[in-house]
């Protein structure tokens, strides 16, 4: 039996049984819709069948309740309103044309739809009062009568897509009737015609007028486009606010820079929840930092929440943090120092952290950054709105947040974000950084320099591109100076930057009989030695032995780092390598004194060879058998607990070290030293280069800096100031007088013009009434490296250029140890990814700046900070036509002519995370661009002429779309099966933890810890978090205990960390797919290009 109702299943779609009456009702000469909706972009699946019907009415409802609830609030009776009622069809049309499928034939059917209402074939009018909910479609023949009645449909389907069912996937479940009786016919007819009456016409200039100002519009210029553009791109960042710093204390300038730090840097905290304010050193970090703080402060629901800020600092930075904390005024603060984190007993209690040096927390397996990780992931006690409490904001202050490897920015990161589920594009951020790790890795063992070299950018490069840019504030001093606005500002404030030049050699050459010493010493330190003094452990026997975890990996470790500090000492002075050679001679000599004694005392935790050498053998065995209970790495042993060839390594190594030490004890001259005290006679302290007289010189080792200081002295040279450690804190005073250029005139002092320091001057001190800075030994470690230079190169600098001046022996050590090649590849790896300005190693340094906005690892200049202040000077120079083209709709595109890339397309897409730049060839080929090489594409003359899209144009614009969704579907649902994305530990962890749930003595909240607890390691949450449960596991095998102790032990790891109780993993089963909605991509704009 049939029947007159369908759906929109299979065929028997809306559109079919249109195509049906018309097909077989060729008379038709009415037709008449009544609809909620009325889509534009589906006009043109019905037109088709109307070219011979001349009278087409559709009568259209608006949302009356949102007006008649405008009229409520105004205190007022609603009333029909013809003219809002025009303006709501308007606005419903514009969304529909903004929001339609991008292809050329939804507009060619918006086009005839306009059309059709322009030449009145089609005649439109909105019910001003009632909401018409009903769907009515009646078609009606000229001789329309009882006998030739016409057919209703009515039901649930408008006149969309969707309820048309013209595509399957957007097709709704629809419920409708055709009716054919001539009294069902004249009523549907009537109803109509009485709303009809009552409705309100749409003129042919209203639906004009929507598409003119829609993206449909053809008269847009390539410049206008490009424009948009940069508008879109851009964003807020081109509204510069000069007064978004208004209470700064005297003295301290307003600078345009750090004015916009502070406001991308909120917006960068309320996005991420954490960045990176990596400003190189002497851009005023430290006060950026505040300035967030305090915007934060009153940001972050005040007075209803006051906010608390903790900020972390080395030791030697405290005080100039509180001092500027003061300065400032900002409420709530503590500041406490790095190894102070132990102390932290509530963290909840902050709402921001604020880092300083923040590189030096780089570790994953250091026991700080765990204690710091737990702090910034610990919820606040702010509630919300919605009833969750606020996630912690963090702000990581560093110059040199990477020191030499990927993992070092990876583990920064994970600080603020949770490896598996970040805020960005990407993810699984921890899949993304293992596979740099691994490439990295690679490349580091490629004998090939220059190839190594480059593979370091490019890997960099990645890093930067991908992630770290979406998280860091940069600008270098060149950023600054090149850019109009900026420079303006620091010409009108005085403030002047230096150059810094091209590092200057210092040679010092070797007499052939100290060379051959040289030499052998090499030799000795790289082939010879065994280092059995510091691989005790990993000769131990296995009964003894596997007390310690990796102990062949650790005395491995153990033995490379005392070679590499020998030839470190080497480098820096002799003086300090004889000092470094009779130590460790002296600690093997004491090894060797315990394997005669018959007792040798293994506690990685006490200076054992102090207290032998010291004849302090009972202090050492009452401190022994006091701390035994509670250090587990102490352990007494016998010479026959260790492996054959130990106690032989040991008697070869100290004759080796002691032929060695006498051999260096007869080497009185001192070539480094000579070259040194001619060049500060000759170079160092004349005042064509050195305009304040001062001079800098920095060493790693203090037994260099204290044999420099006493030479100095018995050379003449008593203006000499010697800082280490050890009496930093007494001589900053002095410091401070006579080499802060900030100091007040009436404080400054000129006692003093060479300081002599370690690395405890290298950060967080202004040193600028000096430019003239000497290292006298190989600073390896290439943040160091940037770190010393920063502290004459800072905001208040005097000179018009810095010198920097590097020693260096033969060539022979280039040949010897390869550290030199070592040192570049830090360096190129920190100039890749930050980009520092300067050239600080060797002449043949690769470098570039990348600052505030920059992605590209080639560029030598911030390109992106060039085309905002571009866009920023044209909103001053036209802020009419800024305002207009800022106001044209979303998709705008033109066409255009560029030889080089015809039937070419370029497409912006965006969403919520990311924004994506594409080039679609003719033959479908997609490439993904970065921001400046599409606004390099983009940029176009003011009076460039606009051409005609070509017919490739919504292809390629669909294929870009289509690209980009399909990468957010597969981040989307990379956790479908968690198993496939965790690691072999993660795996390990979890598997332990959930045997624990089938427990039968493990109780509810004890459960809930333990689902709260996977759930942080699927996310990736904590690093150490399954370190700990895999080392309780594998405890667990090695000494047996109950099921109940373990347990105990498993809350006391849990409890360590702040992990979500209120968790329910019912809720997220298998953290199936991430919510897509708010990542649904959009079509910013486009262009085509033809020859």
């Amino acid at each position: 039996m049939t029947t007159r109702f369908f759906t929109n299943a299979g065929d028997n779609t809306l559109l079919n049984k249109f195509k049906g009456v018309f097909e077989n009702n060729r008379d038709i000469v009415f037709f008449d819709a009544l609809v909620g909706f009325l889509r534009a972009s589906g006009y043109f699946s019905l037109r088709p069948f109307l070219t011979h019907v001349p009278n087409v009415r559709i009568l259209v409802g608006i949302n009356v309740d949102t007006i008649i609830s405008d009229y409520h609030k105004q205190g007022l009776l609603f009333h029909p309103d013809s003219a809002r009622a025009v303006e709501e069809f308007r606005k419903a049309l514009r969304d529909d044309i903004q929001d339609a499928r991008y292809s050329r034939e939804v507009e060619e059917g918006i086009v005839r739809f306009v059309e059709d209402v322009i030449s009145k074939k089609l005649e439109i009018r909105a019910h001003p009062s009632k909401r018409l909910h009903a769907k009515i479609y009646i078609f009606r023949p000229a001789s329309y009568n009882e006998h030739k009645s016409g057919v209703v449909i009515t039901g649930s389907s408008n006149l969309t897509d969707a309820g048309l069912g013209t595509k399957e996937i957007q097709r709704n479940y629809e419920f409708n009737v055709l009716l054919n009786s001539f009294e069902d016919v004249r009523f549907a007819t009537n109803e109509f015609e009485s709303l009809w009456e009552e409705g309100v016409s749409i003129l042919p200039k209203d639906v004009s007028a929507v598409k003119e100002h829609s993206y449909l519009r053809s008269d847009l210029t390539p410049f206008e486009l490009y424009i948009k553009f940069l508008t879109e791109y851009f964003g807020s960042a081109v509204e510069f606010d000069p007064n978004a710093i208004t209470d700064l204390p005297q003295g301290y300038l307003r600078l345009s820079y750090q004015i916009d730090a502070v406001k991308l840097g909120y917006e960068l905290l309320q996005k991420h929840n954490g960045f990176f304010l990596a400003d190189v050193v002497g851009l005023g970090k430290t006060v950026i930092a505040t300035l967030i703080a305090k915007k934060f402060f009153f940001q972050n629901d005040f007075p209803n929440h006051r906010s608390h800020t903790l900020i972390i600092v080395p030791p030697a930075l405290k005080e100039s943090w509180k001092q500027t904390i003061e300065t400032f005024r900002l409420d709530n603060v503590e500041i406490i120092t790095n190894g102070s984190l132990h102390k932290v007993s509530h963290p909840g209690k902050y709402d921001l952290v604020i880092v300083d040096e923040a590189h030096k927390f780089r570790n994953d397996t250091a026991e700080s950054y765990d204690q710091l990780q737990r702090i910034c992931k610990a919820p606040t006690r702010h509630r919300l709105a919605d009833g969750a409490l606020a996630k912690k904001k963090v702000i990581l202050v560093s110059a040199t947040p990477l020191n030499n490897r990927p993992a070092d920015i990876r583990n920064l990161i994970f600080l603020f974000q949770d490896g598996k589920d970040s805020t960005l594009e990407i993810g699984n951020l921890q899949r993304f950084f293992a596979s740099r790790i691994k490439e990295y890795d690679t490349a580091m063992r490629n004998p090939d320099t220059a190839a190594a070299r480059g593979e370091v950018k490019r890997i960099y490069g990645l890093i930067r591109t991908k992630v770290f840019s979406y998280l860091t504030i940069r600008r270098t001093r060149t950023d600054l100076l090149e850019h109009e606005a900026y420079r303006a500002d620091l010409d009108e404030q005085g403030i002047v930057f230096p150059k810094v030049g091209k590092p200057g050699k210092i040679l010092y050459r070797l007499e052939p009989e100290l060379e051959r010493l040289y030499d052998r010493t090499f030799e000795v330190l790289k082939k010879d030695l065994t280092y059995n003094r510091y691989r005790a452990i990993g000769f131990l026997k296995p009964d003894k032995k596997r007390k310690y975890q990796s102990a062949d990996r650790i005395s491995a470790q153990l033995a490379n780092i005392m070679k590499t500090l020998l030839v470190k000492r080497l480098d820096s002075s002799f003086h300090a390598f004889r000092e470094s050679l009779l130590r460790f001679k002296n600690a093997t000599g004491a090894m060797l004194g315990m394997f005669e004694s018959g007792t040798i005392y293994i506690a990685p935790n006490l200076d054992v060879s102090s207290y032998i050498l010291e004849g302090r053998e009972d202090e050492l065995i009452a401190l022994i058998a006091e701390k035994q209970g509670s250090d587990p790495t102490i352990e007494i042993c016998l010479p026959a607990d260790f492996e054959d060839g130990y106690l032989a390594g040991l008697q070869a190594d100290h004759a080796l070290l002691d032929t060695l030490s006498k051999q260096w004890v007869k080497v009185k001259d001192d070539p480094k030293f000579e070259e040194f005290l001619a060049y500060l006679k000759t170079e160092l302290l004349d005042r064509k280069i050195n305009h304040g007289g001062r001079v800098v010189v920095f060493s790693e080792a203090k037994d260099t800096t204290d044999d420099l200081k006493r030479q100095l002295a018995a050379n003449g040279y008593d203006k000499v100031l010697c800082i280490d450690s050890g009496s930093r804190a007494e001589k900053m005073p002095a410091v401070r007088a006579n080499f802060d250029a900030n100091l007040p005139h009436d404080q400054q002092a000129n006692d003093y013009n060479i300081l002599i320091s370690t690395e405890v001057l290298a950060e967080g001190v202004n040193l600028h009434r000096a430019n003239v800075v000497v290292n006298y030994d190989t600073p390896w470690n290439s943040t160091r490296l940037m770190q010393r230079i920063g502290r004459v190169n800072r905001i208040g600098s005097t000179a018009p250029r810095i010198h920097v001046y590097n020693f260096f022996p033969t060539a022979k050590v280039d040949n010897d140890i390869e550290l030199h090649k070592k040192a570049l590849m830090k360096l190129q790896a920190f100039h890749s990814a930050l980009g520092e300005d300067s050239q600080i190693y060797s002449e043949d340094e690769e470098f570039g700046t990348f600052g505030l906005f920059d992605r590209e690892v080639e560029e030598e200049r911030d390109e992106r900070l060039s085309y905002l202040m571009e866009l920023r000077k044209y909103k001053a120079d036209n802020p009419e036509k800024f305002r207009r083209i800022r106001n044209l709709p979303l998709r705008a595109r033109t066409g255009r002519k560029i030889d080089e890339h015809p039937g070419k397309t370029a497409t912006f897409i965006r969403n919520q995370r990311r924004d994506a730049f594409y080039l679609v060839g003719p033959d479908a080929e997609l490439e993904e661009l970065s921001f400046v090489e599409t606004a390099v594409l983009y940029k176009a003359a003011v009076d460039e002429a606009s051409l005609p899209l070509h017919d490739l144009h919504h292809e390629h614009v669909n294929l870009a779309l289509s690209d980009f969704a399909d990468k957010l579907q597969a981040e989307a649902v990379q956790h479908k099966v968690v198993d496939s994305t965790q690691g072999p530990n993660e795996r390990k962890a979890l598997s332990y933890l959930e045997g624990f749930m089938k427990l039968p003595f493990v109780s509810e909240p004890e459960k809930k810890r333990i689902r709260a607890a996977k759930h942080a390691v699927k996310m990736a949450r904590f690093a150490q978090l399954q370190r700990g449960i895999n080392d309780l596991a594998r405890s667990q095998k090695k000494v047996p205990v109950t099921a109940v102790a373990l347990l105990e032990k498993l809350m006391e790891i849990l409890d360590r960390y702040p992990l979500a109780n209120e968790f329910d993993e019912s809720e997220q089963p298998e953290m199936l797919v991430k919510a897509t909605g708010p990542l649904r991509p959009e079509i910013i704009l486009s262009e085509s290009f033809s020859s």
